[in-house]
């Protein structure tokens, strides 16, 4: 440690790390998905928004506390990877038990939507409208009802039932998509912080350090 080296390192910043803003994402996404399909007084109402909520303030308490202890900043944020992932199982959970499709990761709409790069709720929401209003008019298509009968008459016919029923399945399955790169994020955070902490230590190993500059030790 050098004189130029501060005792406790610049730290918190939170706010500007990726993860943290998916986190807050999905949380604000997750608030909305249990308000309008998950029963208000039901315990997974209330299990779900907190996994969400937990995931944001752990990032941000861990960045917080990296300045004093990289420990606790290691340990919180494997909390909030912890708590991301037991969201992604309710998530998981609520597609399963109604019987609605879960994507998989070959599925076209997981990178249709990172590409988006939704920042609100509301982009989220448009994303799912945009889509479900897509496979309808794909299922128009596939079943001859888009507007003409086969003798090419432009009298209108009747269409399929809206897609606004997989309103549920398309929203599950993009807080998924959000929850998989909050969580992507997280791994490589926690990479990141091992790594340092196996190098540089901690605040008692820096504190150690500057005693025995002071003291006039090598």
């Amino acid at each position: 440690m050098t004189e130029h080296d501060p005792l406790i390192p610049k730290h918190g910043g939170y706010r500007k790390l990726k993860s943290f803003q998916i986190a807050q994402l999905v949380y604000d996404i997750t608030v909305r998905f249990c308000d309008r399909y998950i029963e208000r007084r039901s315990r997974t109402h209330d299990q779900m928004v907190q996994a969400a909520r937990s995931g944001v303030q752990n990032i941000a308490e861990g960045s917080q506390a990296s300045g004093t202890s990289k420990k606790t900043e290691l340990k919180l944020t494997n909390v909030a990877r912890a708590s991301l992932e037991e969201l992604r199982l309710y998530y998981e959970d609520f597609l399963r038990q109604r019987g609605l499709r879960l994507w998989d990761k070959s599925d076209p709409r997981r990178p249709e939507l990172i590409a988006r790069r939704p920042a609100t709720a509301d982009d989220v929401a448009a994303w799912v409208k945009e889509s479900c209003d897509k496979e309808d008019r794909g299922l128009n298509r596939r079943n001859g009802l888009d507007g003409q009968d086969k003798a090419g008459s432009k009298e209108s016919t009747k269409s399929t039932p809206s897609t606004k029923s997989n309103y549920p399945e398309f929203a599950a399955n993009a807080a998924l998509v959000l929850i998989a790169v909050a969580c992507s994020l997280l791994d490589r955070q926690l990479a990141a912080q091992s790594t340092a902490f196996e190098t540089e230590g901690g605040f008692t190993e820096r504190l150690y350090k500057r005693r025995r500059e002071i003291k006039g030790f090598k």
